[in-house]
């Protein structure tokens, strides 16, 4: 990754900050993308500015450039505007990781339509915003590397989360849809499929929500065990996959589903 420049959103915590600090490691400068605000519906607390302040401190403890952007994903006029600013200061952009989403666990039944018109704003239009902002700049620089976060529920059907679900088989179907007219520019297009991870969203409050729509009907909730004996993966772990995909080692993937999903999806 030494001298490539990488847009992550949902950076100031979570998988959007281990990826962000394993690529620069790595040696590629950061533009650092969070709402740090609200985020509609949710059960957990969002990311704060300090949240984000810190990610961009370990980019620059690791020796590289980072470029805090708040600006919220949904908003695409913002975004292409903070990436157009952030990549005139870094030079260039060859990395694209559309991590930033949110998740509302609800009974089928106990889901409102702004729930349901929540997440697929944050988790797909989002994830189009992101790529529209950066796909640009790949093509200028002759090739590069988008990844597109989706989710063990982008590949396997995952009950209490219809919203969600949809929204990650929607951005897996987004990312081979880009892969096919981005090729021609050397640019390469995959998704990424974790199971659950231990992050801010994985919270008392989101295991409480996802916890009352089992009690409702407890005959589904198998479908969340993992075929290794873990409950939940590091986002250091998942962020593994990340650089894989960001790095020239991975030159002749794309259109594919990665999966560092501890066997859920075949279990």
């Amino acid at each position: 990754m030494e001298g490539k420049v990488a847009l992550i959103t949902g950076a100031a915590r979570g998988l959007g900050r281990a990826g962000a600090l394993l690529l620069a490691r790595e040696g590629a400068d950061v533009v650092a993308v969070d709402v740090c605000g609200p985020l509609p519906g949710v059960d957990y607390a969002p990311a704060t500015p300090d949240d984000l302040a810190e990610t961009v401190a370990g980019v620059e403890r690791a020796g590289r450039r980072a470029v805090p952007v708040q600006v919220d994903v949904r908003d695409a006029g913002a975004l292409r505007t903070a990436v157009g600013e952030a990549v005139g200061w870094l030079g260039r952009l060859d990395v694209v990781v559309a991590n930033a989403g949110i998740c509302i666990p609800r009974a089928w039944d106990r889901v409102t339509p702004e729930i349901f018109r929540d997440t697929l704003d944050v988790n797909v239009t989002g994830v189009w915003n992101t790529i529209m902002a950066g796909a640009p700049y790949l093509v200028a620089a002759g090739g590069g590397s988008v990844i597109v976060i989706s989710s063990a529920a982008g590949l396997k059907v995952q009950p209490y989360m219809v919203p969600y679900t949809a929204s990650k088989w929607a951005v897996r179907g987004m990312a081979k849809a880009f892969a096919a007219e981005l090729a021609q520019h050397h640019v390469r297009v995959n998704s990424v499929h974790p199971t659950g991870m231990a992050t801010g969203m994985g919270s008392e409050a989101m295991q409480a929500a996802l916890g009352e729509a089992m009690a409702a009907d407890p005959r589904p909730r198998h479908m969340f065990t993992n075929m290794l004996p873990v409950d939940w993966t590091a986002p250091e772990d998942v962020a593994q996959t990340v650089l894989f995909l960001a790095s020239d080692e991975s030159r002749f993937i794309t259109a594919h589903e990665v999966a560092p999903d501890a066997g859920v999806t075949e279990y």
